[in-house]
């Protein structure tokens, strides 16, 4: 395993209120630093002050959606990583968010059963 100098900083952003306090339980458990939003505006906001290593976010949101959380995120300089975590089993990366790195390698099916796959991805995109 993987050991950090710091704690790992993750933010978590669904509009779902049961799904947002397991993630945050599970990862909390895990030794991250979690902060949570349950729309895209305040996840633009948090990622503009914060210094965030890694967001995990739904599409469906109310306000602006996932993709565009990510687009106004890169736009405005942001260093962390992305992985998508959607009910949609027709997701799809857009072309301009793959370009700008965000892949399908990082795009996880909602309802997780495992969420220590969410965990290995996170480590993964945090120490590559």
């Amino acid at each position: 395993m993987v050991v950090f100098e710091r704690a790992v900083k993750v933010l978590l952003i669904d509009d779902e209120p049961a799904i947002l306090a397991n993630l945050e339980a599970y990862f909390e458990d895990e030794g991250f630093e979690i902060l949570k939003t349950g729309n895209g505006e305040e996840a633009v906001a948090t990622i503009a002050k914060e210094s965030v290593d890694v967001v995990i976010v739904d599409m469906r949101l109310s306000g602006i959606n996932g993709n565009e959380v990510m687009r106004q995120a890169l736009a405005d300089g942001a260093k962390c990583k992305f992985i998508i975590h959607t009910g949609s089993n027709e997701y799809r990366v857009p072309d301009d968010l793959a370009a700008l790195g965000v892949s399908m390698d990082n795009v996880y099916l909602k309802p997780i059963k495992d969420m220590a796959v969410l965990v290995r991805a996170v480590r993964a995109l945090v120490s590559g």
